[in-house]
């Protein structure tokens, strides 16, 4: 495993920045709790909002956040981490299709992983492919950026045609249905041999 590819929506993060009303925006926590409709119950601030402003959440114009999934959150702090403790020469990229980039890119700089690192640090910078391109498109750019073979390459997407068509290049892929997930992160270390356990 020398390439680690996420695609963005509702892979790493939720909702999908189609499903958003306007541009992404930083609102200060106690404001957003603030915000409730009478008879529901109390408003909590959901898991995998930390940004990198303390106390302040990633929201659209409504108010929806935009939270991190736990299994993103764990698997890029763990990469984070084999990086600098040990030393693994793991590169890492983005394959989104997003409809909105630009917001996209604010989420990156806002939101953090467990680590407390913003997701736009966890990521190489040269390694970020956000384009209508087909995926398959994506990873041949990808390839030829880092010089890896395929088969050195995981990728996690929550869209089966997307992993459909980059697993025939040969890259190990991994269906994320309902957003990236700790069990997936395991599965593709297996699948690579690699035991972190010590």
């Amino acid at each position: 495993m020398q390439l680690v590819v996420f695609d963005l929506d509702y892979t790493i993060w939720s909702p999908e920045m189609y499903q958003l009303h306007g541009p992404v925006e930083l609102v200060k926590a106690e404001q957003w709790l603030g915000k409730q409709k009478r008879k529901t119950p109390p408003r909590q601030v959901p898991p995998g909002s930390a940004t990198t402003q303390k106390d302040m959440i990633v929201t659209d114009r409504r108010g929806t956040p935009i939270t991190v999934f736990d299994g993103a959150s764990h698997a890029l702090s763990e990469i984070n981490r084999m990086k600098k403790e040990d030393g693994w020469p793991i590169q890492v990229a983005i394959s989104s299709r997003t409809d909105e980039p630009s917001w996209a890119r604010k989420c990156m700089e806002w939101l953090v992983v467990a680590d407390g690192t913003p997701l736009s640090k966890c990521f190489d910078q040269n390694l970020i492919e956000i384009s209508y391109a087909d995926k398959a498109t994506h990873f041949e750019s990808l390839q030829r950026k880092t010089g890896l073979e395929f088969e050195q390459m995981c990728f996690f997407d929550n869209e089966h045609w997307n992993i459909r068509g980059v697993s025939e290049l040969g890259v190990k892929c991994f269906h994320t249905p309902d957003g990236m997930t700790r069990a997936a992160w395991e599965e593709a270390l297996d699948s690579f041999g690699i035991d972190l356990s010590s």
